[in-house]
């Protein structure tokens, strides 16, 4: 007979990968991937390194879950401020600033999620993540064409030239500090800007 996991013992697992992950977020923002070995890990969540194994079969499995965590808290806080924007423009600069401003508040972990090397298998989450982005500024994008707000364009193709724009300017500045605090000061309006600009909108600074 197949053993079956009581609802107590399920929940206890269920609890320990939890602390799992969030320790696993800890240890993310402070040292990158590369400080994210299964031992470090588990350390940081108080439990033997083997029994880390109960949960992830090995460090590329933690590190999907763990970029699929945060990632989905960064989306979140997107769509956030997207909704509290009135028109598609602003939805648009509401992505990009939200994005950028967050990042530079933690570089050490956006530089993990954005460029840091990691396994293959990471990779293809950052395809995923950045796709995510891309939907959410194609959509405005859409949706200010058709309102007449923006000429004519192909949504998704500049959604993503935008996103792979944003990401390679952000690469400078958290691989230059990526354990300090950083600022928001100069880069943030200054990708606000291009971003209106590269749709054939009009920033502020341009009346």
């Amino acid at each position: 007979m197949a053993y079956r996991r009581t609802a107590a013992v399920q929940a206890r697992l269920d609890a320990q990968r939890e602390a799992v992950l969030q320790s696993a977020v800890g240890l993310l923002a402070e040292r990158g991937y590369g400080g994210c070995t299964m031992a470090a890990v588990a350390d940081r969540a108080g439990i033997a390194t083997g029994s880390l194994y109960q949960h992830f079969a090995n460090k590329a499995e933690l590190s999907v879950q763990l970029f699929r965590r945060v990632v989905t808290h960064e989306i979140d806080a997107v769509n956030a401020a997207v909704a509290r924007r009135e028109t598609p423009q602003q939805r648009i600069a509401a992505v990009v600033e939200t994005f950028a401003a967050r990042a530079l508040r933690a570089p050490r972990l956006a530089y993990a999620l954005l460029v840091e090397p990691a396994d293959a298998v990471v990779d293809g989450e950052r395809l995923v993540f950045r796709r995510a982005f891309r939907d959410v500024i194609a959509t405005e994008i859409a949706a200010a064409v058709a309102k007449g707000e923006l000429p004519e364009q192909d949504p998704v193709l500049t959604a993503a030239a935008l996103v792979g724009a944003v990401g390679e300017a952000l690469a400078g500045p958290l691989a230059a500090a990526p354990e300090s605090e950083g600022s928001t000061t100069a880069v943030v309006p200054a990708l606000v800007s291009f971003t209106l600009r590269a749709l054939g909108g009009r920033d502020d600074s341009d009346a």
